[in-house]
């Protein structure tokens, strides 16, 4: 890590006094039976005689006719008495305190779960009552949210090991069943055979020790005899008696156990180490079991896995989660979120200050050691003194830190290792996140057309909430009377137009102020998959929108002829000559001495080859490492973090990532320090001004 990342480091005593709050948080009691009173979701209610102690119920459950009886009679035994129209007896308080018991499982899994489900307990010992930790109270917050909002239940989970995240998947899934509708069928599919046995087992413990007279809703008879038995002939599926639902168990390695039918909740479990096999990829498996589930309240999708390295489709899946572009929300959860990953320090302000001078270290001395300044960086993103206590002592098991990070990952995107080294310092480039922000608009730019030179006329922005241009800062056009010159950068980096093809992207740079120490900064981005003759025009509009900016083409897919890109009549050999006629400022390479003397045209657009890439990417290093430009997108600095270079010596997007953002920087931040003269404004009489040059020398 730079020192110039920081300003003033803490002293010693508040990182003590920080980590005491932390401490404190971590270890605060909670108590599911009376309620968590720092939930947000969860309001007062202390009736006497009702509870031997106050009460946090879910803000759902008390606005119930119930819950709103008892707050209006003030008391147990009013209630009754008031409410019930009954005599106040032990036996009619027993009867209303079942049934409000009944009315709070209905709202209050953590409640159910802490009163009513009895599971392994891990080392041994007899079943112990389900209480949730801290990585599954986070996990079932996520799950409620959607829940209460009246959503379909659609999550994607990426784990450490050892926290009981499956375990907690699956009895909500059973909660759904047993307390909230009869008739839920239920699909789980674990990585293999073995791993349905113990689900099988957990399902049968808290089926053996569930209260009869929950089995009823309060007026039939309880349920006597097995609670679960096989269901049919088929192996795996099981009909849980008294709630109409059955319980069917399939693994990845025997496809045909994971056909979908009436069900309404999945559990897919372990999928990143799911093997595609001759007869079913991951991709099949799944959807042959979810295909016919509703996009429906009460339904439930949950994929959950640790990692497995990148470009499968556990890593896809949780990618697409987090950019937003899947019904399934993402949920990850640390290992310093998990309380059992802990050391304690003899001397804690020993260990502090050794923190604290080693933080801004980015190499170590051992292989089986993490430098200081990650380290630090894990302090600062939340990790107790006593948890990186642990983790330096669980490092000097492995010889790799790709290998703890596959077991133990410290964010979602070095849970995904890889082989490869990666190119950009993390730090500097979490250093940049904090330059990154929502954008101010999003729109098009359009012009009188959508190709050719009329769509260079009238050019103008077109705001458009689900419009691919998102704007950070607007154009500034020149003062009366002068025009202005390379102040605004535009790079394109040419993708296809299929969704499976890559992205295309155009970015905006603002230069200005360069000369003075200002940093450049991106300004505008587009992004999106279009025909390459559309998106040269496009870009062309935005460069002409922004003063008529210097427009750069990555040019290496127009000089090849790919299928997936070429246009009818492989026009696309004309589209940079077509740009050039009509737009004034489009970049064209260096030509040498010789070639100037052989009469040679000029070529157009920005070539990426084996001599000019690993220059670009070095320039990239070197910016990112100086901190020497502003980034506005955090996307851009996820390809960044995801970007390697393979032991051949080339450079690459991981597996199932993009490298199409990080590319036009690469090539904008060349152009911008080496290649363009500063900005400059020039004073020009009004009558020489014309349409096509304002803005442009």
């Amino acid at each position: 890590m730079n020192p110039a990342i920081e300003t003033t480091p803490p002293t010693i005593e508040e990182i003590l006094a920080e980590n005491k709050r932390r401490l404190a948080a971590a270890n605060a009691p909670y108590d599911p039976i009376a309620g968590d009173a720092s939930d947000p979701t969860r309001t007062e209610l202390d009736i006497p005689g009702l509870a031997d102690r106050k009460l946090y119920i879910p803000k759902s459950m008390a606005q119930t006719d119930m819950v709103a009886s008892l707050m209006r009679a003030g008391s147990l035994d009013r209630y009754i008495a008031v409410e019930k129209h009954a005599s106040v007896s032990d036996t009619m308080r027993e009867t209303v305190r079942k049934e409000f018991t009944r009315l709070r499982i209905l709202h209050d899994f953590p409640f159910w779960a802490a009163n009513f489900v009895f599971i392994k307990k891990k080392g041994g010992g007899e079943d112990m009552l389900f209480t949730l930790n801290r990585p599954q109270r986070k996990l079932v917050a996520t799950l409620e949210e959607m829940r209460r909002a009246g959503k379909p239940i659609r999550l994607i989970l990426l784990k450490a090991r050892q926290w009981g995240g499956s375990t907690c998947v699956q009895l909500y899934m059973a909660w759904l069943q047993m307390v909230h509708s009869e008739g839920l069928n239920s699909l789980i599919i674990a990585h293999q055979g073995l791993a349905t046995d113990e689900i099988k087992d957990m399902f049968d413990r808290m089926l053996r020790n569930y209260p009869d007279w929950l089995f009823t809703d309060g007026e039939g008879e309880p349920v006597t005899g097995k609670r679960m038995e096989n269901s049919g002939i088929a192996r795996g599926s099981f009909r849980v008696n008294g709630r109409n639902c059955k319980v069917k168990l399939g693994s990845a390695e025997r496809p045909d156990s994971c056909r979908g039918g009436d069900y309404s909740l999945v559990h897919c479990s372990e999928v990143g180490i799911w093997r595609a096999t001759q007869m079913k990829t991951p991709e099949q498996i799944i959807r042959a079991a979810c295909s016919g589930i509703l996009l429906a309240p009460m339904t439930m999708i949950v994929l959950e896995s640790t990692a497995n390295g990148t470009g499968n489709y556990f890593h896809r899946e949780y990618e697409a989660a987090k950019n937003g572009e899947s019904q399934f929300k993402p949920v990850f959860v640390a290992w310093y979120e998990i309380d059992q990953y802990s050391l304690p320090l003899a001397d804690r302000a020993a260990f502090a200050e050794k923190l604290l001078k080693e933080r801004t270290l980015s190499a170590s001395r051992s292989d089986r050691r993490q430098p200081g300044a990650y380290l630090w960086w894990l302090w600062e993103k939340g990790a107790t003194l006593e948890a990186l206590s642990w983790y330096v002592t669980e490092r000097s098991k492995y010889s790799d830190h790709g290998l703890m990070a596959a077991e133990y990952p410290s964010d979602d995107i070095e849970a995904f290792v890889h082989s490869g080294a990666r190119v950009f310092d993390k730090y500097h480039v979490e250093y940049l996140r904090k330059g990154c922000r929502e954008p101010a608009m999003r729109g098009e730019i359009d012009g009188d057309a959508v190709s050719g030179p009329g769509s260079l006329r009238n050019v103008r922005f077109n705001p458009d909430g689900n419009g691919r241009l998102a704007i950070w800062k607007d154009r500034v056009l020149p003062e009366p009377g002068f025009r202005e010159s390379n102040r605004y950068l535009v790079v394109v980096d040419v993708g296809g137009r299929s969704a499976r093809a890559d992205w295309s992207v155009v970015a905006v740079f603002d230069r200005e102020g360069i000369d003075r120490g200002k940093l450049p900064e991106i300004a505008a981005q587009w992004r999106g998959h279009t025909d390459i003759d559309l998106l040269a025009w496009n870009a062309a509009r935005i460069a002409a929108y922004y003063n008529n900016a210097l427009l750069v083409i990555e040019s290496n897919t127009l000089e090849t002829r790919d299928p997936e890109r070429q246009t009818e009549g492989d026009q696309s050999l004309f589209i940079l000559n077509q740009i050039r006629d009509a737009f004034p400022n489009l970049y064209a390479r260096r030509q040498s001495d010789e070639d100037v003397l052989r009469g040679e045209p000029k070529k157009y657009g920005f070539h990426t080859n084996t001599a000019t890439k690993p220059m670009i990417i070095s320039g990239l290093v070197k910016a990112i490492r100086e901190h020497s430009y502003i980034e506005r997108d955090e996307d851009c600095l996820n390809e960044y973090l995801t970007y390697e270079q393979r032991q051949n010596g080339s450079y690459g997007a991981l597996p199932g990532t993009h490298d199409d953002l990080l590319m036009t920087r690469a090539i904008g931040l060349h152009i911008c320090f080496n290649e363009m003269k500063m900005p400059r404004k020039v004073f020009v009489e009004s009558s020489r001004i014309s349409r096509r040059s304002q803005g442009f020398l």
